[in-house]
Order: structure tokens, then sequence, then C-alpha cells
């Protein structure tokens, strides 16, 4: 298998969904909180990129069996444009999996148990993504499912892996018993601030639903869309992007933000012409990539926004 098969199958140009909720995690982590863990950021980003390559990668061999099964084109797919071996693809997968985990309970050592309980679930929520009978992709809380465990989920991870030791949150073992420990005015800003990468991230999936809704119906794959119909799920989808600035400027307002992250707000003419295109069409070939930039576009601004925080700061 060479490099370029490899990075096709586990789609290296879609990691961004996962790039970004790292990324404003760690300047949050060092403006909110004054704090960088430099080891842990670097062993964490590595198995946070190597497990997201093995859940596409995953994704696409479901599809390739699926295909195989219901007699689908088989070219539509990388697995099976390449001819790759499923049992090789399979080993590949096992090897990415094994090496995330090993890395998450290394962290898990060097911070605390409550990092293997969130660390466990996002695993688990990423490989039944698109895995078993009937995948969380397949149903209509997939937008929740990718939306929460990316957008919040390691979001969350990367604060946590660089302020463990404040205890922000704790778990505690006490005569025979457990208790966990939380600042609540710091555990309601973490998650105020992960709203945006949410929506963002979940405007992917609602995007890729949209577009694929007569497909999906077809291949008895009925998500989102098909429950609350296509003009809803449009709507839904305007709504998801606009509520982002809502978060920016409420947390600006209530202390969370610098006001350097107004700077935000200067995308916003280009999403609003973003949102008007993909109201008029919602079509893979053309369209569906608005989500895409959408996230770029607005999670970059927030990038951009706390750098200059920091430096203000």
């Amino acid at each position: 298998m060479t490099m370029k098969v490899f990075f096709e199958l586990v789609e290296i140009r879609t990691k961004l969904a996962s790039l970004f909720p790292f990324l404003v995690g760690l300047l949050f982590s060092a403006f909110y909180f004054d704090q960088v863990n430099a080891e842990n950021m670097i062993l964490f980003f590595a198995a946070m990129l190597v497990f997201d390559m093995a859940t596409t990668a995953i994704n696409n061999l479901m599809d390739f069996k699926k295909a195989k099964n219901d007699h689908y084109q088989e070219n539509t797919n990388i697995v099976g444009s390449a001819k790759l071996s499923e049992k090789k693809v399979s080993y590949l997968i096992y090897s990415m999996i094994a090496f995330s985990s090993l890395v998450g309970i290394y962290l898990t050592y060097r911070t605390s148990l409550l990092l293997l309980a969130m660390g466990g679930l996002c695993f688990l929520i990423g490989i039944f993504y698109t895995f078993g009978p009937v995948p969380l992709s397949r149903m209509p809380l997939g937008e929740i499912f990718s939306g929460v465990t990316m957008g919040f989920g390691i979001f969350f991870i990367t604060i946590y892996l660089n302020i463990a030791n404040l205890d922000v949150l704790r778990l505690s073992f006490v005569d025979g018993q457990f208790m966990i420990y939380g600042k609540i005015k710091e555990l309601i800003f973490i998650v105020w601030a992960s709203v945006p990468m949410i929506f963002t991230i979940a405007n992917i999936m609602l995007a890729n639903n949209l577009c694929d809704l007569e497909q999906d119906i077809s291949n008895h794959r009925y998500t989102l869309p098909y429950y609350i119909g296509k003009e809803n799920g449009v709507k839904l989808f305007q709504l998801l992007m606009y509520s982002c600035y809502f978060f920016i400027v409420g947390g600006v307002v209530i202390g969370i933000y610098h006001w350097a992250m107004l700077i935000v707000l200067l995308t916003l003419p280009i999403i609003y012409k973003n949102l008007t295109i993909f109201k008029e069409k919602q079509e893979k070939a053309t369209t569906f990539g608005i989500s895409i930039k959408n996230l770029i576009l607005f999670n970059g601004a927030q990038v951009v926004g706390l750098i200059l925080s920091l430096i203000i700061k």
C-alpha cells in the first residue's frame, strides 16, 4: 500500500474536523487558564489523529462491504477501486486503534482515570459511528454524535490534559467510594466555548445527509433530514451556523473571551453568502463543500482571535 493510497483510505484531507477542536482547545487553555502541557499535547495530537484516521478507514471498509453485498459498483469506494485486501485494511485499522489506545493509557497514567472514561466513550462512539449492524451514522442522531464527540470531546480532553493539576474536574477515591468534583463556572465556560465547534462539525454531517437524502432513502438509510424534511434540514443548517456567532459574542460579554475574539464577526458576510447558496441547492458535487468551507472559515477565525487575545494579554 502506497502512501497515496493510505491517505485516500483515511481521507487525510478531512481531518480538519478534528484539528480545529484541538487547536482551539490548546489556545483556550493558554489564554483562559494560562497553562499548556507540551508533552501531553504532542502525545494526544498523535493519538487523536491516528484514531480519526482509523474511524475513516472503518467507514470506507464498511461502505465497501455493503456495496459488495448489495451489488453496487465497487469503484465508488477507495477499498474497491484500489483493490485493497480487506484483511490488510483490517490489520491497519487494528494497528491504529491499538496505537491510540496505548497512548491514551499512558496519558491516563499521567493525569487521571477520568481521562480513561472520557477517552473510552469517544473511542466507542468513533468506532460504532460506522461499524456494526446499525451504525450511528445511519440514525437520525448522527449529527449529535459527530458534533458532540469531536466538537466537545476533543476540545474538552485537550483542555483537561493541559489543566489536570488545577482540579477543574477531579476524581477521588475515599473509603471505598468515588467522588467527582468540578468547578462549575470553569466547566460551564468550557462547554460554552465548545458549542461553535459542535455546531460547525454537526453541520458537515447534516449537509452530507441533505445532499444524499434521496440516495439514502433508497438504500434504507434514514438520517435526520428524512424525519424533519429537507426544508427544515436546511433551516437547521443555517440556524446552527448563525448560532455560532451568538456564542462568541456572548462569550465576550460574560468574560470567557477577550474582545479580540470579535474578529470572528468579519466572517459573517462570506458565511451568509455560503448559506444562501446552500439554501438554493443541496448537491454533493457542488454545494456540500460549503459546510467544510464554513468550518474552516469560522474556526480559523477563532484560532486567529485566540492568538490575538494571547498577544494582547
